[in-house]
Order: structure tokens, then sequence, then C-alpha cells
């Protein structure tokens, strides 16, 4: 920290009453400069707590020990004291003081994120939780390899995060990822639980491919009854609830040819065994033994299966262009940029994507173009057309697809499309090529 000095807690309480009498700003630039300023220092102070939190069992633990204590008197009610200061229950005083002892003592980087302000509680809590299952020296490589350089994780929203960190695990420790599974898959269940006014949760865990099948199947058919305008004034999600009773009680049974779940893997992944994780559209990254798993069991079974090529660039990852002249996005366009995208593009966005929308609009004459295209959530789309946003794609030779993003406030904000599933080994042919387009 160079010279500055840490504040004591005085100064701390002190500065605490003096932000309690911010207020409105009156101008929206500043407010936004604000919003992000409060934002770090939420971050920071999760930091602190951290530290702290790990220092205050420490230092009880060998208080405790050294009154000869018990074992078993070591860590009683630490946790409790913790959530009573953090005004939380004792179940979230564990879980907080589970948090501090990973971030200190195995992901020092994830807390020089949080420390730095580039990482809010919530991400570092997902990132701690992805890698739980591993051992302290594995979970220290994902520590490096996510957070050691801040730009990795900016304007990847948290199921991204999530994505990121579940990858690498697979990576690590593909046997145990894969043997967990399998475990998992036993596990499969139906549940209820209460929800406020007079609702009710059922919740089904069952085989992510069925899960994303299931759900895939009820939208599309809650699409065609809104879009033949025989929904009965429902919204899409009533549709999809509805439905989904009616099948469940044998009320009625699916409509149409079944959908299509896409699994995106590297060739030799599927045919050589290589260990890079493979890609479930609507679900995330997926250990390469579990995927080439599910394409045995289904060409072995009556599910229709389709190999489509899709190519990347060998340097970046990121999909080959397709171009059409039409205003609409056409159906197979459509679906690279739905392959390429994954999930809305918007930084911190992990919506479904809904629209496929011209960066550059229509009305400034952008293309209608991959490069020019990007999946988003209605939501992110609609906003993107008010007064004041503008957007323009990025072009970089050979690397993953970039827009950037402006907002009516003047700040802007970048978007880079996630790398595709593509093999860890590179034939000579390959290496050639590489190296001609990087002199080139």
């Amino acid at each position: 920290m160079g010279d500055v000095v840490a504040p004591d807690l005085e100064e701390l309480r002190a500065f605490t009453a003096r932000l309690r009498c911010v207020g409105p700003c009156g101008e929206a630039g500043l407010g936004i400069e604000w919003l992000d300023a409060v934002e770090a220092l939420k971050s920071v102070g999760c930091a602190v707590q951290a530290v702290v939190a790990d220092d205050v069992a420490t230092c009880m633990r060998e208080d405790r020990k050294a009154r000869r204590l018990p074992r078993t008197e070591w860590d009683r009610g630490i946790a409790s004291q913790i959530a009573l200061a953090r005004r939380e229950s004792p179940n979230r005083g564990g879980r907080h003081l589970g948090f501090a002892r990973a971030v200190v003592h195995e992901m020092p980087h994830t807390l020089a994120l949080l420390r730095s302000g580039r990482l809010n509680e919530w991400r570092a809590t997902l990132l701690v939780g992805e890698t739980a299952g591993l051992s302290a020296a594995d979970r220290k490589i994902v520590d490096h390899r996510l957070c050691s350089d801040p730009n990795i994780l900016d304007g990847v929203g948290d199921r991204g995060l999530v994505a990121k960190a579940r990858t690498l695990a697979v990576e690590l420790d593909a046997a145990a990822v894969v043997a967990r599974y399998r475990k998992a898959v036993s596990e499969r269940r139906v549940t209820t639980r209460p929800a406020p006014d007079s609702m009710a949760y059922l919740s089904v865990l069952m085989p992510m491919e069925q899960a994303v099948c299931l759900h895939a199947t009820l939208g599309r058919d809650a699409d065609s009854l809104i879009a033949t305008g025989d929904s009965g004034g429902r919204t899409r999600n009533q549709v999809m609830a509805d439905l989904l009773f009616d099948r469940g009680t044998g009320a009625s049974v699916a409509s149409g040819v079944p959908v299509a779940v896409n699994l995106v893997i590297s060739d030799e992944a599927l045919l050589a065994s290589e260990s890079e994780a493979a890609d479930l559209a609507g679900f995330g990254p997926v250990p390469a033994g579990i995927a080439r798993q599910l394409v045995a069991d289904a060409l072995n079974s009556d599910t229709a299966v389709t190999l489509r090529n899709v190519y990347s660039c060998p340097l970046s990852g990121s999909l080959t262009a397709m171009e059409a002249q039409s205003r609409s996005f056409p159906k197979g366009l459509a679906k690279l940029i739905d392959l390429r995208d994954r999930t809305c593009r918007t930084p911190w966005c992990d919506a479904p994507i809904r629209h496929h929308d011209h960066i550059l609009s229509r009305r400034k004459k952008g293309a209608t173009t991959a490069h020019n295209g990007a999946g988003l959530c209605a939501a992110c789309n609609y906003a993107k057309e008010g007064d004041g946003w503008t957007a323009r794609p990025v072009r970089r030779h050979g690397r993953t697809h970039l827009f950037d993003l402006g907002t009516p406030t003047g700040h802007h904000y970048r978007s880079a499309a996630p790398r595709l599933p593509s093999a860890a080994r590179r034939s000579e042919i390959e290496a050639i090529l590489i190296a001609h387009l990087r002199a080139s």
C-alpha cells in the first residue's frame, strides 16, 4: 500500500457518519461516478471484513489452544460472534467465516481484486463456491488464472464467471467432476416448498441435458401459442408453467418436433479424448468425458443426432463470420450468433438471448453480419435503443468478437464474446498458419 496509513476504528466510524450525509448529486454523470465509487468502497469493505474475520477466528483459536481447552472447543461460537457483528444468522456467519478463510489463505488474487474494488462480495463468493471441491493447490491455480489480471473478469456476468471457474475446475480435476456427476444423477428428485401469496415452488433436480431440453421445449411451445393467438392473454412464463402442469398431470402432451439441444465440443475432445470442457447451450461448461457420454447415449437411442461443423479462429477461438443482405438476421446467422454469444452480450448481464440486434443500427447503415450482430435480452435491447445510447463493433483481426457500448452519461463499456471450446493440441500446419498470422 506504499505510504498509505490504515485508518483506526474511530476514523472509520467518523467517515461512516460523513457518508450518511451524502444526498442527491443533481447531475446524472456525477451520480454514475458516485455509484461506481461507492461500489468500490463496498468491495474494499468486504475484503476488510474477510481479513478481520479470519484474524478473529485465528486469535480465538490460538487463545483456546494456549489455555489447553479441548479441540472440540477451539471453533465453538466463533461463527456466531461474526454473525452477530454482521447482523446475520449463525448459519450465514459460518458462511462468512468459510469465505474469509478461503480468500485469505487460498485465493490471494481474489482478495486483491476485492481490495482494489474490481470484484464485489457476491462474485467473490461465487468463485469460492465453485472451487470448494478442489484441493488448496488447484484452488490457487484457479484464483491465479481468473483473478491475477483484473481484465479477465471485466464485463463478465455472474453466470459467465461461474462458467469460467467451472471450466477450470473441470480441467484441473476432471475425474473427480465426472465421478460427482454420476453420483448426482442417482440423486435426481422432485421437491416442493412454500412461496409467498399461497404459491409454491416445484423444483426438479435432474441431469443437465434433460433440464435444458425440458425448458427449451416448454419455451418453444409457449412461443408458438403466443404467436398463433392461442395464449389467452397469458405471458410466456405463465404459459410455460401451465404447459408443465398439463403435461405432468397427463392433460396434454408435447407437440411438434423435438427441440435441438446444442452441445459445442472441439473435435479432439470428441474424437481424441482431449480434456477441454464442452459447452451445453443454456447450461454452461460440461466436462469432456460427460459430453462424450451424452453423445454416445444419444447415438444409442432414438434421439436424432446431427453433427454440425463450426469453425473457429485458432488464435482466439472466435467463430467464423457469416454475412447476409437481409434486414433481419436469417435463421443460420442467428444460430451462429447464439452459439458465439451464448447469453446477452451486455456486460455483466447473463440473461438468455431473445433478440438478434444490429450493433450499429440499420438507421445508420449497419450491416446484417455476424460482426455487426449481437445477441441481447429484450430488456437490454430496448434500453440500447433509448436516447443517448451508442454502440459500435470493434474490428480486431483474429480475436474474439468485440463491441463498444456507450451510455447517455458518456460512460463506455466493452463486451467481448466468450471463446469456443477448441483443441488443446495444434498440428504442424496450424502452427505454420499461426506463425504467418502473427507475422502479418
